[in-house]
């Protein structure tokens, strides 16, 4: 059984939490799983994602909320407080499947599906559907020996900030050219709190891996290391 260290967090701004990641995938060789419910209002991009072909630049004009390049690839998604965040930080020891995406996604379909015991969840392209509504974008990043899969899960959303994106020009068939309002779903039409989804996911964690809960102090004392997450710059 693989041993696995878990973060939990709560209302960590999504910036700070990506930094911390990005610090243990680049400095640790443990396995780990950060956990964070909910983030002060932000708007977060793929390391390739252009501003000016994912955000509606003249609402954000009019509704400033951070712009943030994380370290790995994936869409671009709006969160706030109410969007729970998972993160696994994996040596390749830790499993026998190949480190290539599509592996990588049918092993946290399986390890969610057994967490959540939801009829209708599944993946579809790459993302977690009910149905065939989204409810979790996922991103990821492959070393040689590490990967990180890090997953967005609504449990609820806000329209008038799901309006800040645009519609995207590659999008999943499966979306159909529907809207936010249309395309989304909310795990709270689920799971009564949002700590009985965490409290699901921990205790997967535990019949999977050896865990051991770890607190933030702890990380403060990270070493230097190449950081590719960024806040980005936009013009007034």
């Amino acid at each position: 059984m693989a041993k696995i260290n878990l973060l939990s967090l709560k209302n960590c701004p999504i910036f700070q939490q990506l930094q911390i990641e990005e610090m243990l995938l680049r400095t640790s060789e443990d396995n780990w799983c950060v956990i964070n419910s909910g983030s002060t209002p932000a708007i977060v991009l793929g390391i390739s994602g252009k501003v000016e072909e994912m955000v509606h630049t003249e609402k954000h004009k009019k509704k400033p909320i951070p712009l943030i390049k994380r370290y790995s690839g994936g869409g671009t998604v709006v969160v706030d407080e109410n969007t729970l965040f998972v993160s696994f930080i994996f040596q390749k020891s830790a499993h026998t499947f190949p480190l290539f995406p599509e592996h990588i996604l049918r092993w946290s379909t399986s390890f969610y599906k057994e967490a959540f015991d939801i009829k209708g969840f599944n993946l579809k392209e790459n993302d977690y559907v009910i149905g065939n509504k989204k409810c979790g974008g996922n991103a990821q990043y492959i070393q040689k020996n590490r990967f990180v899969h890090h997953t967005t899960f609504l449990w609820d959303f806000k329209p008038e900030l799901m309006s800040l994106l645009t519609h995207p020009k590659k999008t999943p068939s499966y979306r159909k050219g529907r809207c936010h309002g249309e395309f989304l779903c909310s795990l709270n039409k689920y799971f009564p709190f949002k700590k009985v989804v965490l409290d699901s996911i921990k205790t997967a964690l535990l019949y999977t891996y050896s865990v051991k809960e770890v607190s933030a102090p702890i990380l403060a004392k990270g070493q230097k290391h190449r950081k590719s997450t960024a806040l980005v710059k936009t013009t007034k």
